[in-house]
C-alpha cells in the first residue's frame, strides 16, 4: 500500500494549476490573436479560481449536509485461554487499519502490566475487565474504536462494559479447553506456554458462556473466515 506524501500532493496541484492556465492563455490567443491579452486572462483566472475556491470550501464547510459521523465501537472478543483471541484481533485490526478510522488496539496482557495489583480472583477479574471498559468509553469520547482481547469469563464483567461502552459487538470464540492443540496448527496460537495453560485450567470449569454475542467464531473456522466475517460484519453494521 502506497501513501501520497505531501510533497507529491502539492507539486500536483501546481502542475494541474499550470496546465489549467496555459489551456486558458491558448484557448484567448486563439480565439483574439493577441498573446497580451490571452496572458492577462490567464493571470486574472488564476488568482479569480484560487480566491473563489477557497470561498466554495469554506461554504460547504458550514453545510452539514452529506456528512456523516462515524460512530466509535467497541469489538469485544472473548473466549476461553488458548482459543486465539489475540491473534485474531490482531488479523481484524490490520483488516480495518485500511479504512482510515481511528482506531486502538486492547490487549490483556498489555493492560495487566500498567495495572498489575490486580489478581485473577472473580472480583478482581470483573474489576479488571470494568476499569478497561472505562478506558474505553474516554477513547469513545474522543472518537476512537476499540478492538479487544480478553478472557472475560463472567457475564456481570461483560454486562458492564457493553453499558460503558458505544456500539458494542460482542464476538465469541466457541471453543473447548481440549483444543488448543488444533487451535495452533490453524493459526490461532503461535505458541503455548505454561502460565496460558494454567489459566486454562483455572477458568476452564467457571467460564460462563456469553448470552447473546453478535458473532460466534466456531473451532472448524479458519483465521482468515473469522477475520473476514467480522470485518464484514463492521463494514456493513458500523461504518456504512
Amino acid at each position: 500500500m502506497y501513501v501520497e506524501t505531501n510533497r507529491r500532493s502539492l507539486l500536483k496541484g501546481v502542475t494541474w494549476r499550470l496546465l489549467a492556465t496555459s489551456t486558458t492563455i491558448l484557448i484567448v490567443y486563439l480565439f483574439f490573436g493577441r498573446l497580451d491579452l490571452a496572458l492577462a486572462a490567464g493571470v486574472l483566472e488564476t488568482f479569480a479560481k484560487i480566491f473563489l475556491y477557497y470561498l466554495h470550501e469554506r461554504g460547504w464547510n458550514k453545510i452539514q449536509f452529506g456528512k456523516k459521523r462515524i460512530e466509535p465501537f467497541n469489538l469485544w472478543i472473548i473466549g476461553l485461554p488458548l482459543s486465539g483471541k489475540q491473534i485474531l484481533a490482531d488479523r481484524v485490526y490490520e483488516k480495518l487499519q485500511t479504512l482510515k478510522v481511528p482506531l486502538e488496539r486492547i490487549e490483556n496482557r498489555e493492560i495487566r502490566k500498567i495495572l498489575p495489583e490486580l489478581g485473577y480472583e472473580r472480583d478482581n477479574r470483573i474489576m479488571h475487565i470494568k476499569r478497561v471498559g472505562y478506558l474505553i468509553n474516554k477513547l469513545q469520547r474522543h472518537s476512537v474504536s476499540t478492538i479487544s482481547s480478553f478472557v472475560s469469563p463472567y457475564q456481570e464483567a461483560r454486562n458492564a462494559v457493553k453499558k460503558m461502552t458505544e456500539n458494542y459487538v460482542e464476538v465469541y470464540i466457541d471453543t473447548l479447553p481440549d483444543q488448543y492443540t488444533s487451535r495452533q496448527k490453524a493459526g490461532y496460537i503461535d505458541k503455548i506456554d505454561s502460565e496460558q495453560l494454567e489459566d486454562l485450567s483455572r477458568i476452564a470449569h467457571e467460564y460462563e458462556k456469553p448470552t447473546n454475542p453478535q458473532i460466534i467464531i466456531k473451532s472448524d473456522e479458519s483465521l482468515d473466515q473469522a477475520a473476514e466475517r467480522i470485518v464484514s460484519y463492521v463494514k456493513q453494521n458500523l461504518i456504512t
